[in-house]
Order: C-alpha cells, then sequence, then structure tokens
C-alpha cells in the first residue's frame, strides 16, 4: 500500500507541475504576441509616417504616354495586296455565277473606292 500512495503521490505533482508549466507558457506566450504586435503597430506608423512625407514625384520624371502611329497611306498610283486579292475572288465568284454582272460591277466600285 505504501508503494501505491508513493506512485500516485508522484503522478498528483507531475500532473500539477505540468499544468502549472502550460500554464505559464501560455501566459508567456500571450504577453510575447502582445508586444510583436505593439512593436509592429508602431514600425507600421513609422512607416506611414515616412510615405506622407514623401512627395510625388516631379512631372518632368513621369512616364511619357505614346500615341499609336497612324497607318501608313496606301502606295501611290496602285492598288493594295488586299484590295487585288479581293478582286480575284469576286471574278471567281462572277465565273461561278454566284455574282451577276451588275452585282460583280458594284462590288469591284466599292474595292476600288471609285
Amino acid at each position: 500500500m505504501g508503494l501505491l500512495r508513493g506512485v500516485a503521490r508522484t503522478a498528483v505533482v507531475a500532473g500539477t507541475a505540468s499544468a502549472v508549466s502550460g500554464r505559464v507558457q501560455r501566459r508567456q506566450a500571450n504577453k510575447f504576441a502582445e508586444k510583436d504586435a505593439a512593436t509592429a503597430a508602431k514600425q507600421q506608423e513609422a512607416y506611414d509616417a515616412q510615405m506622407a512625407q514623401q512627395q510625388p514625384p516631379p512631372q518632368e520624371y513621369q512616364q511619357p504616354v505614346y500615341q499609336q502611329a497612324p497607318p501608313p497611306p496606301p502606295p501611290a498610283g496602285g492598288i493594295s495586296n488586299d484590295a487585288i486579292q479581293q478582286l480575284k475572288e469576286l471574278g471567281a465568284l462572277k465565273e461561278q455565277g454566284i455574282l451577276t454582272e451588275e452585282e460583280f460591277a458594284a462590288q469591284k466600285a466599292k474595292v476600288l473606292g471609285t
């Protein structure tokens, strides 16, 4: 019986020590977390203050805005390759009987811009 009592007492003491140790660890962890949060808040405030003091860059250093160049003018005195291709397609459609002579003439005038 004496042995059992000694083992039980040891178990109670060890359990109590573990509980107290766990509570101390949690309390210290909370304390350090609060301290870290306060430090982070101070650093953020200092950063915000520094950024507020900085001025935007002067106008001369901003990126220029580029405009797209206009398309090149069609070659003078000639027909573009696209127009020639369209006329060939229209001619093929006329030969197949899909387009009438009037429709062909209207589309041809449209392509040539006359």
